[in-house]
């Protein structure tokens, strides 16, 4: 007779999900494996069949969100940099506790917590490739691209984590300037 399984995807996932959430709030230091287990209604054996320690737990949160991340880039990539800049929006404000954890350094600077490091610069591949495409075709300065794509990336990261800090202004349209950031970011480095 075949054993049941007591720890399936959908508890991985709501545990992943309930990690973000939890460390969003009180920090990586802060973290217990009791508040995940309690807030996820399972118990920390689960965690620990299902990701091992505390570390693991944490770096396959980070794998998973840039995985996650990284495909709904390389989703939009075919339809160009405008395109590639509303599907990172879109992504942070679906996800803004993963997005904060991703991008606030907590995580990645922590010695026990070890991701898989080439997800990250992989995730970010189809802004550097939507660059280098622009400027085969003439509409891009022939800059270095890693350059260009990381100036364009750092303008439309400061939008979204500002919006995402709630530090708008209250009576600006987050649409209406995230649209205008896209914009200058194109301008900026056209021929």
């Amino acid at each position: 007779m075949a054993r049941p399984v007591l720890h399936d995807d959908a508890l991985r996932g709501r545990l992943l999900e309930v990690t973000a959430e939890v460390v969003d709030r009180v920090g990586p230091a802060a973290l217990s494996l009791r508040s995940v287990a309690r807030e996820a209604d399972t118990s920390t054996t689960a965690i620990y069949a299902l990701f091992g320690s505390k570390a693991q737990l944490l770096a396959a949160l980070l794998n998973e969100s840039f995985a996650s991340f990284g495909a709904a880039q390389a989703e939009a990539a075919e339809e160009g940099l405008t395109a590639l800049g509303v599907a990172y929006r879109r992504w942070a404000l679906d996800h803004p506790a993963r997005y904060r954890l991703m991008f606030g350094g907590a995580l990645m600077m922590s010695e026990e917590c070890t991701p898989d490091p080439e997800l990250a610069p992989a995730s970010m591949a189809p802004l550097r490739e939507a660059v280098e495409r622009l400027q085969r075709e003439g509409t891009f300065r022939p800059e270095d691209p890693a350059i260009v794509a990381a100036v364009i990336w750092a303008q439309v990261h400061g939008m979204v984590s500002i919006e995402l800090a709630g530090a708008l202004p209250h009576t600006a349209d987050a649409d209406a300037l995230y649209a205008a950031t896209l914009d200058a970011a194109k301008r900026a480095w056209s021929t």
